[in-house]
């Protein structure tokens, strides 16, 4: 199995993240700086997945954190972002699925404050965190395919 990038889009940084082989685990990798969604982002992210790509493993897909209000109505970043996933999708030719992204952020902050006192330390982190936060939620909700056990043994019919 391939693994899985998570994006945590924003117009200054996006924070990307990547799965195991087993699609199981979630780990932040790096936050890209971008002169905007309207400027290099795509290629940027482009280049880092097409890295990922080459690498042995390879990628299966992308998740993309959809931000939205937290009564879950659409903001205006929401229609930028779904639109940026539109754009990997065409031109990297995978999956692109869209993952709640509300309040990952705060999350992130909070859990790399446990870690590391110094704040300029974790604003550099906090966009893979993010990241690493929504696709380790998508993770955990997809179904799960499991193999069948077979047993060969001849007194099972």
């Amino acid at each position: 199995m391939a693994r899985i990038v998570g994006l945590d889009v924003g117009e200054r940084r996006i924070g990307v993240a990547i799965s195991d082989a087993s699609g199981t685990l979630a780990r932040p990798l790096r936050a890209l700086q971008t002169t905007g969604l309207d400027g290099n982002a795509l290629d940027l992210v482009l280049a880092e997945l097409s890295r990922l790509a080459a690498e042995d493993d390879g990628l299966a897909s992308i998740v993309v954190g959809l931000p939205r209000h937290l009564d879950g109505t659409a903001g205006p970043m929401t229609t930028r972002v779904e639109r940026f996933g539109a754009r990997l999708h065409t031109r990297m030719e995978l999956p692109v699925t869209f993952q709640d992204e509300r309040l990952t952020s705060r999350e992130a902050e909070s859990r790399l404050a446990v870690r590391e006192k110094n704040w300029r330390v974790r604003k550099e982190r906090l966009d893979a965190a993010a990241a690493a936060i929504v696709l380790q939620d998508y993770l955990d909700t997809r179904p799960v395919v499991r193999p069948a056990i077979i047993d060969d043994d001849p007194q099972f019919p």
